[in-house]
């Protein structure tokens, strides 16, 4: 049975998954979540009653959350680039980065994007000015970690990266990277590079309208 990812192109989440399966070129069947596959949102549901996604399904085995399905590629189908060391104490740094962008850019960002969402009166300026001091904390120890790596960790293209690219790619619309930050910027502009990554970017532009805080015309 082949592996089933239950995703949508346009979720941050989601692109961190399918940029390792396309790392790889791991065969798999998308399930793309919406109108158009009614099924496949109720299959979610049945798997998952949260209806959080992604998700995955490999054989008998349903996988949760980003991380955990990355990892769990890394085990079961490596590839040519297994993403995360075998050796468990040279994994550790990649983990850690991993978690970095989860929590410290993808959370505020999201924060931001989720404001726009509610009714005006409803809005949380505070919390907002707090997400955006975040991601400039972020960016500026991101830059000095930076100086002297292509990637999050040295050389190799890793998960950390998978989690990267939709967290940088979507937090710098909604609070841009600045340029007293080169090597962020740049760093950012390679994930952007990367075939891997460009493919997500890609098959998710037909749904650029629905960016609450609205889209830049870029990228």
């Amino acid at each position: 049975m082949s592996l089933q990812l239950y995703a949508h192109p346009f979720s941050s989440y989601c692109q961190k998954v399918l940029v390792a399966l396309y790392e790889n070129g791991t065969p798999f069947t998308y399930r793309v979540l919406g109108p158009d596959d009614a099924k496949a949102g109720e299959e979610l549901a049945a798997l998952w009653p949260l209806k959080r996604f992604p998700v995955l399904v490999d054989g008998k085995e349903t996988i949760l959350e980003s991380t955990v399905i990355i990892e769990h590629l890394s085990l079961a189908h490596p590839g040519r680039n297994g993403l995360l060391p075998t050796d468990a104490k040279a994994a550790l740094p990649v983990r850690m980065m991993d978690r970095f962008f989860d929590n410290y850019v993808m959370t505020p960002m999201q924060r931001i994007v989720f404001d726009h969402i509610r009714e005006p009166k409803d809005r949380d300026p505070y919390g907002v000015a707090e997400a955006r001091a975040m991601l400039d904390a972020a960016y500026q120890w991101l830059d000095g970690r930076l100086a002297s790596r292509e990637w999050a960790c040295g050389r190799d293209f890793g998960m950390a990266d998978c989690a990267a690219a939709p967290s940088l790619f979507y937090a710098d619309w909604v609070h841009e990277i600045d340029v007293a930050f080169p090597n962020t910027r740049a760093y950012r502009a390679r994930l952007l590079a990367r075939p891997s990554f460009a493919r997500a970017v890609d098959e998710a532009r037909p749904f650029r309208s629905w960016f609450p805080p609205g889209a830049p015309d870029r990228d």
